[in-house]
C-alpha cells in the first residue's frame, strides 16, 4: 500500500503577509481571513489579489504595460495560427503637457482617469484597453477587418472630443487624442516590438500632420510569385480554379480569366 501523507498545514501566522494585505486593502478588497475560509482558500485568494493587482494600473484601472505585451504576445500566436485581423491602436492625448502646466498635476491624473474610462466604454468587452506609458494608451482589437478599423478609431476620436472634464469646481476642460494604427501580418509570426513599432509610426504621423487625427498603416499583403502560383494551383483544372476565386468573392466571369491567367502564369 502506497504510503499516503497528509499535506503539510499551512500556519498563516508563518507568513509574511502585512505587506499584501496593505495592498488588497488599499485597493478596497477584503483582505482579511473570512469566518470558515481555510488558510489554504484564504491563501489563494490573497495571490490572485496580488495577481490582478500587478497587471493592473492603479490610476486608471486599466490594464497595465505588463498585461498588455501579454495579450500582445498571444494576439501575434492568434494570427499566425489563425490569420485573423487584429488591430493595434497607440493613442497618445494631446498637448498632456501642458493640461498638467495649466492646472496642475491633479487636474492632469483626473484627465488620464476620464479618458481611461471612455476608451473602456467605446470597445467590445474582448477588446484589451492599457495605459501604455504617461498620457499614452493602447487598444488591441482582435477580429478588426480593415473595413471597420478606421470607423472604430473614428469613434474613439470623437467620443474622447467630446469629453467635458471637471478638474475644479465650474471648471471643465476638453481635450484631443491622435491615433496611430497597424494590423498584424495576417499568418505570419512577426514581434511585439515590430507591431508596436509601426503603430508608433503612425502615431507620430498623426502627431506631427497636427494632431486630433488618425493615421493607420494599410494591411500587409503577402504576395505570391507566379512559381509559387504555379505550385499551389498546378493540379487544378480550370473548374475548381473558378470555385476557388467565387470563394473568395470574384464573380464570372472575371473569376474564370483570372483561373486562365494564372494556369498560365
Amino acid at each position: 500500500m502506497a504510503n499516503l501523507t497528509a499535506p503539510p498545514r499551512i500556519d498563516l501566522q508563518d507568513l509574511q503577509l502585512d505587506d499584501a494585505r496593505a495592498l488588497l486593502k488599499h485597493d478596497a478588497r477584503n483582505s482579511e481571513q473570512e469566518a470558515g475560509e481555510s488558510p489554504t482558500d484564504y491563501l489563494q485568494r490573497v495571490i490572485d489579489g496580488l495577481c490582478e493587482l500587478s497587471l493592473k494600473d492603479p490610476l486608471t484601472g486599466l490594464g497595465n504595460r505588463r498585461h498588455f505585451c501579454s495579450v500582445l504576445e498571444r494576439s501575434i500566436e492568434s494570427v499566425a495560427r489563425s490569420g485573423e485581423s487584429v488591430l493595434l491602436l497607440l493613442l497618445d492625448i494631446d498637448h498632456f503637457k501642458s493640461i498638467n502646466d495649466k492646472h496642475g498635476h491633479m487636474a492632469g491624473d483626473q484627465v488620464l482617469q476620464a479618458v481611461a474610462s471612455c476608451l473602456a466604454h467605446c470597445v467590445r468587452p474582448m477588446d484589451t484597453v492599457a495605459r501604455y506609458g504617461g498620457e499614452e494608451f493602447a487598444i488591441i482589437l482582435p477580429n478588426c477587418r480593415p473595413l471597420f478599423g478606421r470607423a472604430v478609431a473614428e469613434r474613439i476620436r470623437q467620443t474622447v472630443a467630446s469629453l467635458s472634464i471637471p478638474v475644479a469646481p465650474l471648471q471643465n476642460i476638453q481635450t484631443t487624442i491622435s491615433i496611430g494604427g497597424a494590423y498584424a501580418p495576417e499568418w505570419v509570426r512577426s514581434t511585439a516590438d515590430l507591431w508596436i513599432e509601426r503603430a508608433d509610426l503612425q502615431l507620430y504621423r498623426a502627431k506631427s500632420n497636427g494632431r486630433d487625427q488618425i493615421r493607420l498603416e494599410q494591411p500587409q499583403e503577402l504576395s505570391v510569385s507566379a512559381e509559387e502560383k504555379g505550385l499551389l494551383f498546378g493540379n487544378l483544372d480550370m473548374n475548381e480554379m473558378v470555385a476557388l476565386e467565387a470563394a473568395s468573392g470574384d464573380t464570372p466571369p472575371n473569376a474564370a480569366d483570372k483561373a486562365t491567367n494564372r494556369v498560365n502564369a
